[in-house]
Protein backbone atom coordinates (compact mmCIF):
# COMPACT_ATOMS: atom_id res chain seq x y z
CA UNK A 1 0.00 0.00 0.00
CA UNK A 2 1.78 3.66 -0.79
CA UNK A 3 2.71 5.46 2.24
CA UNK A 4 1.79 8.90 3.11
CA UNK A 5 5.29 9.81 3.22
CA UNK A 6 5.60 8.89 -0.36
CA UNK A 7 2.79 11.25 -1.45
CA UNK A 8 3.69 13.87 0.55
CA UNK A 9 7.66 13.66 -0.93
CA UNK A 10 6.18 13.51 -4.71
CA UNK A 11 3.90 16.50 -4.14
CA UNK A 12 6.82 18.89 -3.19
CA UNK A 13 9.32 17.66 -5.72
CA UNK A 14 6.40 17.90 -8.20
CA UNK A 15 5.55 21.37 -7.53
CA UNK A 16 1.98 20.46 -6.42
CA UNK A 17 2.45 21.77 -2.79
CA UNK A 18 4.82 22.82 -0.65
CA UNK A 19 4.69 24.82 2.98
CA UNK A 20 3.96 27.31 3.39
CA UNK A 21 7.31 30.20 4.52
CA UNK A 22 8.99 27.11 4.19
CA UNK A 23 12.24 29.20 4.07
CA UNK A 24 11.56 30.46 7.76
CA UNK A 25 10.89 26.70 8.60
CA UNK A 26 7.16 26.99 7.24
CA UNK A 27 3.74 27.37 9.43
CA UNK A 28 2.76 24.74 10.61
CA UNK A 29 -0.72 23.18 8.79
CA UNK A 30 -0.68 26.14 6.15
CA UNK A 31 0.46 25.26 2.57
CA UNK A 32 1.07 26.72 -0.77
CA UNK A 33 -0.32 25.22 -3.77
CA UNK A 34 2.60 25.38 -6.60
CA UNK A 35 2.47 25.61 -10.63
CA UNK A 36 1.11 21.75 -11.09
CA UNK A 37 -0.85 21.62 -7.67
CA UNK A 38 -3.06 25.47 -8.56
CA UNK A 39 -3.96 23.64 -11.94
CA UNK A 40 -5.39 20.85 -10.35
CA UNK A 41 -7.03 22.67 -7.77
CA UNK A 42 -8.30 25.03 -10.19
CA UNK A 43 -9.59 22.09 -12.54
CA UNK A 44 -11.08 19.87 -9.60
CA UNK A 45 -12.92 23.64 -8.72
CA UNK A 46 -14.55 24.28 -12.52
CA UNK A 47 -15.80 20.73 -12.54
CA UNK A 48 -17.71 20.57 -9.07
CA UNK A 49 -19.25 24.48 -10.33
CA UNK A 50 -19.94 22.84 -13.65
CA UNK A 51 -21.94 19.95 -11.93
CA UNK A 52 -23.29 21.82 -8.96
CA UNK A 53 -24.03 25.21 -10.68
CA UNK A 54 -23.96 25.14 -15.25
CA UNK A 55 -25.82 21.43 -14.92
CA UNK A 56 -28.60 22.50 -12.71
CA UNK A 57 -31.13 25.13 -13.69
CA UNK A 58 -32.21 26.09 -10.38
CA UNK A 59 -28.84 26.65 -8.53
CA UNK A 60 -26.81 29.70 -8.23
CA UNK A 61 -23.67 31.18 -8.11
CA UNK A 62 -22.22 32.84 -4.88
CA UNK A 63 -19.01 34.57 -3.77
CA UNK A 64 -19.82 36.13 -0.45
CA UNK A 65 -17.42 37.73 2.04
CA UNK A 66 -14.64 36.27 3.98
CA UNK A 67 -15.28 39.08 7.30
CA UNK A 68 -18.95 38.95 7.90
CA UNK A 69 -20.85 40.54 11.08
CA UNK A 70 -19.91 39.39 14.14
CA UNK A 71 -23.43 38.84 15.34
CA UNK A 72 -23.51 35.87 12.25
CA UNK A 73 -21.61 33.16 14.09
CA UNK A 74 -23.69 34.56 17.44
CA UNK A 75 -26.62 32.87 15.54
CA UNK A 76 -24.87 30.51 14.15
CA UNK A 77 -23.41 28.77 17.56
CA UNK A 78 -19.84 29.06 16.69
CA UNK A 79 -19.23 32.05 19.16
CA UNK A 80 -20.52 29.88 22.02
CA UNK A 81 -19.26 26.15 20.66
CA UNK A 82 -17.70 26.14 17.87
CA UNK A 83 -14.47 23.94 19.46
CA UNK A 84 -12.14 21.29 20.00
CA UNK A 85 -11.29 19.63 23.08
CA UNK A 86 -7.61 20.41 23.91
CA UNK A 87 -4.86 19.37 26.23
CA UNK A 88 -1.42 20.48 26.71
CA UNK A 89 1.81 18.56 27.34
CA UNK A 90 3.39 19.61 30.94
CA UNK A 91 6.88 18.68 29.47
CA UNK A 92 7.55 19.69 25.76
CA UNK A 93 4.51 21.33 25.60
CA UNK A 94 2.44 19.99 22.61
CA UNK A 95 -1.25 19.95 22.10
CA UNK A 96 -3.18 17.25 21.38
CA UNK A 97 -6.74 16.45 20.77
CA UNK A 98 -8.61 14.72 23.51
CA UNK A 99 -10.28 12.30 21.50
CA UNK A 100 -7.88 11.80 19.21
CA UNK A 101 -5.16 10.58 21.94
CA UNK A 102 -8.54 8.48 23.39
CA UNK A 103 -8.51 6.99 20.37
CA UNK A 104 -4.65 6.12 19.99
CA UNK A 105 -5.44 3.51 23.01
CA UNK A 106 -8.61 2.37 21.96
CA UNK A 107 -11.06 4.24 23.27
CA UNK A 108 -13.55 5.15 21.39
CA UNK A 109 -14.51 8.77 21.61
CA UNK A 110 -15.26 12.26 19.71
CA UNK A 111 -15.37 16.08 20.50
CA UNK A 112 -19.32 15.53 21.56
CA UNK A 113 -18.25 13.76 24.64
CA UNK A 114 -17.87 16.66 26.75
CA UNK A 115 -15.04 17.88 28.86
CA UNK A 116 -16.32 15.90 32.38
CA UNK A 117 -16.48 12.51 30.48
CA UNK A 118 -13.34 13.21 28.17
CA UNK A 119 -11.15 14.02 31.20
CA UNK A 120 -12.77 10.88 33.08
CA UNK A 121 -11.23 8.40 30.55
CA UNK A 122 -7.62 10.17 29.78
CA UNK A 123 -7.34 9.84 33.67
CA UNK A 124 -8.79 6.09 33.80
CA UNK A 125 -6.59 4.88 30.28
CA UNK A 126 -3.49 6.27 31.74
CA UNK A 127 -3.09 8.75 28.80
CA UNK A 128 0.41 10.38 28.27
CA UNK A 129 1.99 12.45 25.56
CA UNK A 130 2.78 10.57 22.54
CA UNK A 131 5.37 12.87 21.86
CA UNK A 132 7.30 12.65 25.34
CA UNK A 133 5.32 10.48 27.40
CA UNK A 134 5.16 13.51 29.83
CA UNK A 135 1.88 14.59 31.99
CA UNK A 136 -0.91 15.85 30.52
CA UNK A 137 -3.46 18.69 31.78
CA UNK A 138 -7.18 18.31 31.49
CA UNK A 139 -8.77 19.08 28.91
CA UNK A 140 -10.37 22.16 27.92
CA UNK A 141 -12.61 23.81 24.87
CA UNK A 142 -10.39 25.94 22.53
CA UNK A 143 -12.36 28.02 20.28
CA UNK A 144 -11.24 26.98 16.53
CA UNK A 145 -12.26 31.15 15.41
CA UNK A 146 -9.56 33.38 14.01
CA UNK A 147 -10.24 36.55 15.10
CA UNK A 148 -9.30 40.10 13.57
CA UNK A 149 -9.60 44.22 13.84
CA UNK A 150 -11.48 46.03 11.44
CA UNK A 151 -9.62 49.50 13.50
CA UNK A 152 -6.78 49.79 15.44
CA UNK A 153 -7.96 51.83 17.84
CA UNK A 154 -11.48 50.30 18.42
CA UNK A 155 -11.48 47.30 21.06
CA UNK A 156 -15.38 46.64 19.72
CA UNK A 157 -14.23 45.91 16.18
CA UNK A 158 -13.70 42.40 16.38
CA UNK A 159 -14.32 40.34 14.03
CA UNK A 160 -13.71 36.64 12.75
CA UNK A 161 -11.74 34.89 9.74
CA UNK A 162 -15.11 32.76 8.70
CA UNK A 163 -14.71 29.30 9.90
CA UNK A 164 -16.93 28.09 6.84
CA UNK A 165 -18.64 29.76 4.28
CA UNK A 166 -22.05 28.34 5.13
CA UNK A 167 -23.30 31.55 6.56
CA UNK A 168 -22.38 33.61 3.94
CA UNK A 169 -24.86 31.57 1.88
CA UNK A 170 -27.59 31.60 4.72
CA UNK A 171 -27.79 35.74 4.87
CA UNK A 172 -27.76 35.84 1.38
CA UNK A 173 -30.41 33.44 0.96
CA UNK A 174 -33.12 36.64 0.51
CA UNK A 175 -31.37 38.52 -1.45
CA UNK A 176 -30.29 35.34 -3.84
CA UNK A 177 -34.11 34.67 -4.15
CA UNK A 178 -35.54 38.07 -4.56
CA UNK A 179 -32.96 38.78 -7.53
CA UNK A 180 -32.85 35.44 -8.97
CA UNK A 181 -37.24 34.70 -8.49
CA UNK A 182 -36.05 31.43 -7.70
CA UNK A 183 -38.94 29.14 -6.56
CA UNK A 184 -38.38 26.23 -3.97
CA UNK A 185 -36.62 24.06 -4.42
CA UNK A 186 -33.25 26.24 -5.49
CA UNK A 187 -30.14 26.02 -4.05
CA UNK A 188 -27.06 28.35 -3.72
CA UNK A 189 -23.17 27.33 -4.44
CA UNK A 190 -19.84 28.88 -3.66
CA UNK A 191 -16.01 28.38 -3.43
CA UNK A 192 -14.11 30.44 -1.00
CA UNK A 193 -11.32 30.22 1.59
CA UNK A 194 -12.17 29.21 5.49
CA UNK A 195 -9.96 29.56 8.38
CA UNK A 196 -9.79 27.56 11.52
CA UNK A 197 -7.32 27.59 14.31
CA UNK A 198 -6.51 23.75 14.14
CA UNK A 199 -3.73 22.29 15.88
CA UNK A 200 -0.81 21.04 13.73
CA UNK A 201 -1.68 17.51 12.20
CA UNK A 202 0.58 14.91 10.84
CA UNK A 203 -1.67 14.42 7.80
CA UNK A 204 -0.65 16.89 5.12
CA UNK A 205 -3.17 19.32 3.41
CA UNK A 206 -5.78 17.29 5.19
CA UNK A 207 -6.64 19.37 7.96
CA UNK A 208 -5.33 22.78 7.51
CA UNK A 209 -5.66 26.66 9.60
CA UNK A 210 -6.44 27.88 5.71
CA UNK A 211 -8.43 25.82 3.24
CA UNK A 212 -11.31 26.34 0.36
CA UNK A 213 -14.72 24.99 0.69
CA UNK A 214 -16.85 24.20 -2.13
CA UNK A 215 -20.64 24.40 -0.61
CA UNK A 216 -23.91 24.18 -2.35
CA UNK A 217 -27.47 24.58 -0.26
CA UNK A 218 -30.29 23.38 -1.33
CA UNK A 219 -33.45 25.06 0.10
CA UNK A 220 -36.40 23.10 0.15
CA UNK A 221 -39.71 22.62 1.75
CA UNK A 222 -39.92 20.74 5.26
CA UNK A 223 -42.03 17.81 3.82
CA UNK A 224 -40.26 17.13 0.54
CA UNK A 225 -36.36 17.09 2.70
CA UNK A 226 -36.42 13.56 3.38
CA UNK A 227 -36.66 12.46 -0.12
CA UNK A 228 -34.75 15.21 -1.73
CA UNK A 229 -32.07 14.31 0.94
CA UNK A 230 -31.81 11.01 -0.78
CA UNK A 231 -31.34 12.39 -4.05
CA UNK A 232 -29.05 14.11 -3.48
CA UNK A 233 -27.13 11.88 -1.17
CA UNK A 234 -27.35 9.23 -3.67
CA UNK A 235 -25.60 11.38 -6.28
CA UNK A 236 -22.55 12.50 -4.49
CA UNK A 237 -20.79 9.64 -4.28
CA UNK A 238 -21.34 8.49 -7.82
CA UNK A 239 -20.00 12.27 -8.75
CA UNK A 240 -16.69 11.33 -6.84
CA UNK A 241 -16.17 8.02 -8.84
CA UNK A 242 -16.68 9.94 -12.19
CA UNK A 243 -13.69 11.65 -11.18
CA UNK A 244 -11.80 8.41 -11.43
CA UNK A 245 -11.33 7.67 -7.82
CA UNK A 246 -11.52 3.99 -6.93
CA UNK A 247 -14.70 2.78 -5.77
CA UNK A 248 -13.70 0.06 -3.46
CA UNK A 249 -12.02 3.46 -1.73
CA UNK A 250 -15.60 5.25 -1.47
CA UNK A 251 -17.84 4.94 0.53
CA UNK A 252 -20.99 6.43 3.04
CA UNK A 253 -20.74 6.80 7.02
CA UNK A 254 -23.67 7.78 8.72
CA UNK A 255 -23.46 9.60 11.71
CA UNK A 256 -24.53 8.08 14.67
CA UNK A 257 -24.34 11.22 17.11
CA UNK A 258 -26.42 13.99 15.35
CA UNK A 259 -25.77 17.67 16.07
CA UNK A 260 -28.57 19.26 17.94
CA UNK A 261 -30.06 20.96 14.50
CA UNK A 262 -28.97 17.87 11.94
CA UNK A 263 -31.88 15.87 11.03
CA UNK A 264 -29.65 13.29 8.99
CA UNK A 265 -25.78 13.37 8.50
CA UNK A 266 -23.94 11.13 6.02
CA UNK A 267 -20.36 11.29 4.73
CA UNK A 268 -18.37 10.71 1.63
CA UNK A 269 -15.66 9.07 3.06
CA UNK A 270 -12.43 8.18 1.20
CA UNK A 271 -9.78 4.93 2.33
CA UNK A 272 -6.59 7.28 3.37
CA UNK A 273 -3.20 5.55 3.99
CA UNK A 274 -3.85 6.73 7.65
CA UNK A 275 -8.10 5.04 7.30
CA UNK A 276 -11.24 6.06 5.92
CA UNK A 277 -12.05 9.65 6.24
CA UNK A 278 -14.31 12.43 5.33
CA UNK A 279 -14.43 13.92 1.90
CA UNK A 280 -18.09 15.34 1.30
CA UNK A 281 -20.37 16.18 4.20
CA UNK A 282 -24.17 15.21 3.47
CA UNK A 283 -26.44 16.83 6.00
CA UNK A 284 -30.25 17.47 6.18
CA UNK A 285 -30.09 20.76 8.53
CA UNK A 286 -33.73 21.43 9.32
CA UNK A 287 -34.52 24.94 9.26
CA UNK A 288 -32.38 25.62 11.95
CA UNK A 289 -30.33 28.00 10.16
CA UNK A 290 -32.31 30.54 8.75
CA UNK A 291 -34.56 30.60 12.02
CA UNK A 292 -31.51 31.30 14.00
CA UNK A 293 -30.51 34.35 11.47
CA UNK A 294 -34.28 35.27 11.67
CA UNK A 295 -33.86 35.03 14.96
CA UNK A 296 -30.67 37.22 15.47
CA UNK A 297 -31.18 39.69 12.89
CA UNK A 298 -34.77 40.36 13.53
CA UNK A 299 -35.77 40.35 9.65
CA UNK A 300 -38.05 37.61 7.83
CA UNK A 301 -35.94 35.12 6.01
CA UNK A 302 -38.87 32.70 5.29
CA UNK A 303 -40.25 31.74 1.83
CA UNK A 304 -43.61 32.87 0.50
CA UNK A 305 -44.82 30.47 -2.14
CA UNK A 306 -46.27 32.25 -5.45
CA UNK A 307 -48.84 29.98 -5.77
CA UNK A 308 -50.27 29.66 -2.99
CA UNK A 309 -48.96 32.01 -0.33
CA UNK A 310 -48.03 29.61 2.04
CA UNK A 311 -45.12 31.64 4.42
CA UNK A 312 -42.87 28.88 5.90
CA UNK A 313 -39.05 28.44 6.47
CA UNK A 314 -37.23 26.23 4.64
CA UNK A 315 -35.25 23.42 5.50
CA UNK A 316 -31.31 22.86 4.01
CA UNK A 317 -29.91 19.94 2.45
CA UNK A 318 -26.19 20.45 2.55
CA UNK A 319 -23.31 18.92 0.46
CA UNK A 320 -19.84 20.42 1.55
CA UNK A 321 -16.26 19.63 1.23
CA UNK A 322 -12.94 20.68 1.33
CA UNK A 323 -11.25 21.73 -2.06
CA UNK A 324 -7.99 21.80 -0.72
CA UNK A 325 -8.02 18.03 1.02
CA UNK A 326 -9.99 16.54 -1.97
CA UNK A 327 -6.94 17.76 -4.41
CA UNK A 328 -4.84 15.71 -1.83
CA UNK A 329 -7.50 12.76 -2.05
CA UNK A 330 -6.64 13.09 -5.74
CA UNK A 331 -3.42 12.86 -5.59
CA UNK A 332 -3.41 10.10 -2.96
CA UNK A 333 -5.69 8.00 -5.39
CA UNK A 334 -3.72 8.12 -8.13
CA UNK A 335 -0.39 8.26 -7.40
CA UNK A 336 1.03 4.30 -8.67
CA UNK A 337 4.81 3.13 -8.28
CA UNK A 338 5.16 0.45 -10.36
CA UNK A 339 8.51 -1.34 -12.62
CA UNK A 340 10.58 0.70 -14.81
CA UNK A 341 8.46 0.88 -17.81
CA UNK A 342 10.23 3.91 -19.77
CA UNK A 343 12.89 1.34 -21.64
CA UNK A 344 15.61 3.59 -20.10
CA UNK A 345 18.47 1.41 -19.09
CA UNK A 346 19.53 3.68 -15.88
CA UNK A 347 15.59 3.35 -14.92
CA UNK A 348 15.48 -0.58 -15.27
CA UNK A 349 16.04 -1.26 -11.26
CA UNK A 350 14.08 2.10 -10.18
CA UNK A 351 10.62 2.30 -9.59
CA UNK A 352 8.97 4.71 -12.00
CA UNK A 353 5.68 6.76 -10.59
CA UNK A 354 2.86 7.18 -12.67
CA UNK A 355 0.00 9.64 -11.61
CA UNK A 356 -3.15 8.61 -13.37
CA UNK A 357 -5.33 11.06 -12.80
CA UNK A 358 -8.84 11.60 -14.64
CA UNK A 359 -8.11 13.12 -18.07
CA UNK A 360 -10.38 16.19 -17.15
CA UNK A 361 -8.23 16.71 -13.98
CA UNK A 362 -4.86 16.49 -14.89
CA UNK A 363 -2.72 19.67 -15.10
CA UNK A 364 -1.31 19.49 -17.74
CA UNK A 365 -3.39 18.09 -20.66
CA UNK A 366 -0.66 17.10 -23.12
CA UNK A 367 3.16 17.70 -24.16
CA UNK A 368 4.98 18.45 -27.00
CA UNK A 369 7.86 16.65 -27.35
CA UNK A 370 10.41 17.51 -30.62
CA UNK A 371 12.88 14.50 -31.22
CA UNK A 372 15.75 16.86 -31.67
CA UNK A 373 16.24 19.93 -30.70
CA UNK A 374 16.79 21.22 -34.72
CA UNK A 375 15.61 24.54 -35.45
CA UNK A 376 12.50 22.70 -38.12
CA UNK A 377 11.29 20.21 -35.54
CA UNK A 378 10.91 23.15 -32.95
CA UNK A 379 9.13 25.28 -35.37
CA UNK A 380 6.26 22.20 -35.59
CA UNK A 381 6.45 21.92 -31.77
CA UNK A 382 5.85 25.65 -31.50
CA UNK A 383 2.88 25.66 -34.24
CA UNK A 384 1.09 22.68 -32.46
CA UNK A 385 1.37 24.66 -29.04
CA UNK A 386 0.41 27.80 -30.25
CA UNK A 387 -2.73 25.54 -32.05
CA UNK A 388 -3.90 23.70 -28.83
CA UNK A 389 -2.99 25.99 -25.78
CA UNK A 390 -5.89 28.04 -26.76
CA UNK A 391 -8.09 25.38 -25.21
CA UNK A 392 -5.75 23.12 -23.42
CA UNK A 393 -2.57 23.59 -20.59
CA UNK A 394 0.40 22.44 -22.40
CA UNK A 395 4.02 22.05 -21.62
CA UNK A 396 7.40 21.94 -24.20
CA UNK A 397 10.08 19.57 -23.16
CA UNK A 398 12.83 18.90 -25.61
CA UNK A 399 15.47 18.43 -22.75
CA UNK A 400 16.73 14.38 -22.38
CA UNK A 401 16.02 11.52 -23.98
CA UNK A 402 12.78 10.78 -25.41
CA UNK A 403 12.34 7.79 -22.58
CA UNK A 404 13.06 10.25 -20.14
CA UNK A 405 10.71 13.06 -20.98
CA UNK A 406 7.81 10.50 -21.67
CA UNK A 407 8.41 9.18 -17.63
CA UNK A 408 8.71 12.98 -16.26
CA UNK A 409 5.47 13.49 -18.18
CA UNK A 410 3.84 10.07 -16.59
CA UNK A 411 4.67 11.66 -12.98
CA UNK A 412 2.77 14.24 -13.07
CA UNK A 413 -0.26 12.83 -14.93
CA UNK A 414 0.01 14.13 -18.62
CA UNK A 415 -2.33 12.02 -20.39
CA UNK A 416 -0.88 12.50 -24.00
CA UNK A 417 2.43 12.97 -25.35
CA UNK A 418 2.60 14.43 -28.82
CA UNK A 419 6.26 13.64 -30.19
CA UNK A 420 7.32 15.37 -33.47
CA UNK A 421 9.83 13.30 -35.05
CA UNK A 422 11.73 14.08 -38.82
CA UNK A 423 9.05 12.23 -40.43
CA UNK A 424 6.90 14.67 -38.95
CA UNK A 425 8.48 17.20 -41.70
CA UNK A 426 7.21 15.13 -44.98
CA UNK A 427 4.01 13.63 -43.64
CA UNK A 428 2.55 16.36 -41.56
CA UNK A 429 1.69 13.33 -38.79
CA UNK A 430 3.05 13.60 -35.03
CA UNK A 431 3.00 10.28 -32.68
CA UNK A 432 0.52 10.79 -29.73
CA UNK A 433 1.32 8.44 -26.68
CA UNK A 434 -1.49 7.63 -24.41
CA UNK A 435 -0.35 7.81 -20.69
CA UNK A 436 -2.26 4.64 -19.41
CA UNK A 437 -1.87 2.49 -22.15
CA UNK A 438 1.22 3.80 -23.71
CA UNK A 439 -0.17 3.20 -26.93
CA UNK A 440 1.25 4.90 -30.20
CA UNK A 441 -1.16 6.41 -32.54
CA UNK A 442 -0.02 8.82 -36.02
CA UNK A 443 -2.19 11.41 -36.08
CA UNK A 444 -2.18 14.28 -38.43
CA UNK A 445 -0.96 17.59 -36.99
CA UNK A 446 -3.98 19.50 -38.55
CA UNK A 447 -6.32 16.29 -37.12
CA UNK A 448 -5.02 17.15 -33.71
CA UNK A 449 -7.80 19.12 -32.24
CA UNK A 450 -10.58 17.18 -33.40
CA UNK A 451 -8.87 14.12 -32.19
CA UNK A 452 -8.11 15.82 -28.57
CA UNK A 453 -11.97 17.03 -28.09
CA UNK A 454 -13.41 13.78 -29.04
CA UNK A 455 -10.36 12.35 -25.81
CA UNK A 456 -11.18 14.81 -22.94
CA UNK A 457 -15.48 14.80 -23.44
CA UNK A 458 -17.01 15.36 -20.04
Amino acid sequence: MKSLESVVNFAKQKGFIFQSSEVYDGLAAVYDFGPLGILLKNNLQELWWKEMVQRHNNIYGLDAAILMHPRVWEASGHVASFSDPLVDCKECKMRHRADHLLETVGVEADDKMGIEVLNKLLQENNVVCPNCKGELTPARDFNLMLETQLSKTDDSSKVYLRPETAQGIYVNFKNVQTATRAKIPFGIAQVGKAFRNEITTKQFIFRTKEFSQMEMQYFVKPETAEKLYEDWKSSRLAWWESLGLKAENLRYHEHEKLAHYAKAAYDVEYNFPWGWKEIEGLHNRGDFDLTQHEKFSGKNLKYRDPETNEEYVPYIIEASSGLDRNVFTLLVDAYEELDARSGEEDAKHEKEVVLRIHKSLAPIKMAILPLSKKEPLQNICNEIQNTLSKTYMTQYDETGSIGKRYRRQDEIGTPYCITVDFDSLEDKKVTVRDRDTMEQERIGIDDLEKYFVEKFVV
